[in-house]
Order: C-alpha cells, then sequence, then structure tokens
C-alpha cells in the first residue's frame, strides 16, 4: 500500500527520496497573467524529484483544531472577489490522498492536540493557484489542512511531527507571502517596508537565524507594516519545522525573488 496515496503496488518499489520542504508565495489569482512568475513556479517544480502527493499548508485556510480537507474528490474553494469571470471558471482536478489524511492523523493526534475532517472543504487560492503553474496535469495527489494556529513555535512543531512525510515522497508546501500588507496596492512601486523586511528576511534564513524568525514582529524592521496580520508568514514555520526535524534546516535557498506590486514573492526551498 503507497501510504501517499493509498494505491495499492504490485510490486516494490524503491524507496523515494527525501523531499524538500517549501515555502512559497502563491500570489492572487491574477498569477497566471504575470509575464514572468508562472515560469519561475513551474521551473522550480521541474527541478524537483516528483512527488507522491503534495501536502499543502495555506495561508488561507484558518481553523482549530487541524483540520484536514477532501481525500476524495476535491473541490476548488473560489476565497475572493471581484475578479473577472475567468478566474472563478479555474479547473484543478486532483486526486484526493486518504492515505495521507490518515498519515497525518497519526502523525498529529496526541492528547489535548485533537484533528478533526472538513470532507467538503476544497483547495483554496493558496493551494491550487500555485498548483497549476507547478503541476498542470493535475495528477499527483493533493491533501491541504489548516492553519490551527499563528503561533510560530506552535507551528513549527507542528512542521516537525509532519517530517516522516518526507522520506515518504511528500512534498510540504507551506503557501503565504512574504510580505503582505495590500495597502501596497494602492500605490506604485515597491514600498520601503516591503524591501527592507524581505532582505531582512533572506538574511535571517541565510543565516539559519531560527530565534529571530520566530520572533519576527519584533525582530525585524517592518514586520507590523509587512505583516499587519501574520497569517500569510505563518505557513514558512510549518516548513522551517519540517527541515529542522530532518536535520536540512541549513540546507535552504531561495528559488523565487523579487516583487509582485509591491509585495515580496520571495519563495524557499529546505532540503
Amino acid at each position: 500500500m503507497d501510504a501517499a496515496t493509498g494505491t495499492t503496488l504490485d510490486h516494490p518499489t524503491p524507496a523515494p527520496a527525501r523531499m524538500p520542504a517549501l515555502y512559497l508565495s502563491h500570489g492572487a489569482p491574477p498569477l497566471a497573467d504575470d509575464a514572468v512568475w508562472p515560469g519561475q513556479l513551474a521551473a522550480w517544480s521541474a527541478g524537483l524529484p516528483r512527488p507522491k502527493a503534495v501536502l499543502m499548508v495555506s495561508a488561507h485556510w484558518e481553523e482549530a483544531p487541524l483540520a484536514l480537507g477532501a481525500t476524495e474528490t476535491v473541490p476548488l474553494v473560489y476565497d475572493f472577489w471581484g475578479f473577472p469571470e475567468r478566474y472563478y471558471r479555474v479547473r484543478y482536478a486532483a486526486p484526493g490522498a486518504p492515505a495521507l489524511a490518515e498519515s497525518v492523523r497519526k502523525l498529529l493526534r496526541a492528547p489535548g492536540s485533537p484533528v478533526q475532517d472538513t470532507p467538503d472543504r476544497g483547495l483554496d487560492h493558496g493551494a491550487y493557484v500555485p498548483l497549476v503553474e507547478m503541476y498542470p496535469d493535475a495528477d499527483i495527489p493533493v491533501l491541504q489542512i489548516s492553519l490551527p494556529t499563528l503561533d510560530p513555535r506552535r507551528l513549527m512543531d507542528i512542521g516537525r511531527k509532519l517530517a516522516p512525510l518526507r522520506d515518504e515522497g511528500v512534498l510540504i508546501v507551506g503557501s503565504g507571502f512574504f510580505t503582505h500588507n495590500l495597502a501596497a496596492l494602492r500605490h506604485a512601486g515597491v514600498p520601503g517596508w516591503s524591501v527592507e523586511f524581505d532582505a531582512w528576511g533572506h538574511e535571517a534564513l541565510a543565516a539559519q537565524d531560527v530565534d529571530a524568525l520566530l520572533d519576527f514582529e519584533h525582530k525585524s524592521p517592518s514586520g507590523r507594516l509587512a505583516h499587519p496580520r501574520t497569517e500569510h508568514f505563518a505557513p514558512l514555520f510549518v516548513a522551517m519545522g519540517a527541515a529542522d526535524a530532518a536535520g536540512d534546516l541549513d540546507e535552504q535557498r531561495s528559488v523565487i525573488d523579487g516583487f509582485w506590486m509591491g509585495l515580496a514573492k520571495r519563495s524557499v526551498q529546505f532540503g
């Protein structure tokens, strides 16, 4: 039985290579219209080992206790308003990953830490928008889980518990935005606070300054401007935890950088 997909295997297969853990800036639905960004995401996925399944943690689903999304038919959640009709016609019919969901339950369930099922909850735009660019054939099973908290330390602990999935061929993806203050959309150019936070975050990651990153609201320049609310930075800590537990937190690199509509689109690979 394949632990990621639930598929019965007729013949033994070699153990999969350890998958990296990712934090990506996912963009809004108009990401698909950008001249550069979709190609960057596609090139990134092309350079990765092919995952057996993808476990997505998106800034756009906060629910406690931690919830597992759809595991059979996986619908999409068009969780945005006021966009042209074509963005609501996007489809991404990825297979579900029921066995992966069971593995997640086993890894995360503990006294005082319940895990709940929400079988009708589909992929929100923080999940499917980048997946459309990275795996356009929609042939890799996907499971989305919720952010049960915004506390960086608790999220790192969740990532550490999920780390064994990487050795089963599961790609763990935290999807947010490296800076996320929509006030930037109302002005031309890149705000100073976005540049400052992006540079600080890049340096802190390169230095493996976990303590500073965990306390980014106080340790970083312009932290409260870059993230008036922290849900878009929070998925980074799940990816960091999955890397830390595997001992490859030092194997990190920024795969995508630069800015989109004033916001830092820095995206990071661990391992």
